[in-house]
């Protein structure tokens, strides 16, 4: 007897465990409620807790998003991702997942592959450095879901990319195009550019002052190595820099992006070298770090110090700095994309083509404006 009863026992929880799979099996693609999105933190789906207060039911239907952002490294990094979670809500018709990689490409391999795993609409990235992305972003592909890279850029290895990509409503079809383009478009700054200007300012700065024929010492603080604002700002000032032979590199130095590893790099330039004119800091929270080194070693910075600073991203506190003296200029590196990506979709959802790359506008600030005025309108 007691065996029949276990056995009429399996049995029932057999069908209930089957009955469950296929209710969930059978349900609508992003008719999404809490619970329909295992593996992955409640709490960081467009800002909703794992309470359920706020969560969609199985009647709403939104356009879902996966976002897999770098971290919060950063100032600017912090605006960035409060752009998208400001914008991305279900009051606008989406539904985000995000994931904060935490600086570490593999955690972003896992949140993509999550992402696929529960079919999202729309997968955006950020990547941490250009390479390592192929097989990921095929696999995106193959399950139809475009990708919408953000910020940085990728190399994808032997593969020609166009300048446009076509995306129609029937995703499932062809998530980008029928040659090897493995994502659909990239939003963000020309690096390049931002690097470029940084160095004709300097040239027209030092010869405002009568200083274009000295000996120019400089030294740059990087940062992540093989990231595309790393590469692009170290390689467009490099174009500007190889056409004066009286300016010196004297040293470079990776400073993370962060405000203590780029202190930290600063002291190290400063107990090695004696004579630097120049800081290019690739971002602002290594140039507050920079700036208290130089302030501890009794150096001084700024329009009217020894040493001119030259920072990106140009945030609301490296404005700060700039109206008390301590920074020269500042090239922006605008972070609110949120906006541009979401114009994106809704093109793409109504199966119109979109820009292949797609610049944000940005301008550059110096001591010689009215911060005051800035700073008033400044958003971030």
């Amino acid at each position: 007897m007691y065996r029949k009863y276990i056995g009429i026992l399996v049995i029932v929880v057999l069908i209930c465990l089957i009955g469950i799979g296929v209710s969930e099996g059978c349900t609508a693609k992003n008719k999404l409620k809490d619970g329909d999105i295992p593996g992955i933190d409640t709490r960081n789906h467009s800002g909703k807790d794992a309470s359920g207060e706020g969560m969609p039911g199985e009647d709403d239907d939104y356009i879902v998003v996966g976002f897999s952002q770098i971290g919060s490294e950063s100032d600017w990094r912090n605006a960035s991702t409060e752009s998208f979670k400001n914008l991305f809500t279900p009051e606008n018709g989406y539904y985000l997942l995000y994931e904060d990689a935490q600086q570490k490409q593999e955690n972003q391999l896992k949140a993509v592959r999550n992402f696929i795993l529960q079919e999202v609409d729309y997968i955006i990235l950020d990547p941490i450095v250009e390479t390592g992305w192929d097989t990921v972003l095929m696999e995106a592909k193959d399950a139809g879901i475009p990708v919408i890279l953000v910020d940085r850029q990728i190399v994808v290895e032997d593969k020609a990319l166009p300048e446009t990509a076509v995306v129609g409503e029937d995703k499932e079809k062809d998530a980008v195009s029928e040659d090897n383009n493995l994502y659909t478009c990239w939003v963000g700054s020309d690096f390049a550019e931002e690097g470029r200007q940084a160095g004709k300012w300097l040239e027209d700065y030092l010869a405002e002052r009568g200083r274009q024929d000295e000996e120019i010492q400089i030294v740059t603080l990087q940062g992540t190595p093989d990231s595309s604002a790393q590469i692009g700002r170290t390689n467009g000032f490099r174009e500007i820099f190889d056409a004066h032979d009286n300016w010196n590199m004297l040293d470079y130095g990776n400073g993370e992006f962060t405000q203590a590893k780029g202190q930290e790099v600063m002291e190290g330039f400063l107990s090695d070298y004696k004579d630097i004119d120049v800081v290019i800091s690739e971002n602002d929270n290594m140039t507050f770090g920079a700036v208290e080194a130089i302030g501890a070693a009794g150096r001084s910075c700024g329009p009217e110090g020894d040493i001119i600073i030259i920072s990106f991203d140009a945030v609301r506190a490296a404005l700060e700095f700039m109206k008390d003296g301590r920074i020269n200029a500042d090239f922006e590196c605008n972070p609110l994309l949120g906006p541009m990506v979401s114009e994106i979709i809704g093109k793409l959802e109504a199966g119109e083509s979109v820009e292949k790359i797609q610049h944000v506008e940005e301008q550059y600030f110096d001591a010689s404006m009215d911060l005051d005025k800035i700073l008033k309108e400044r958003v971030y």
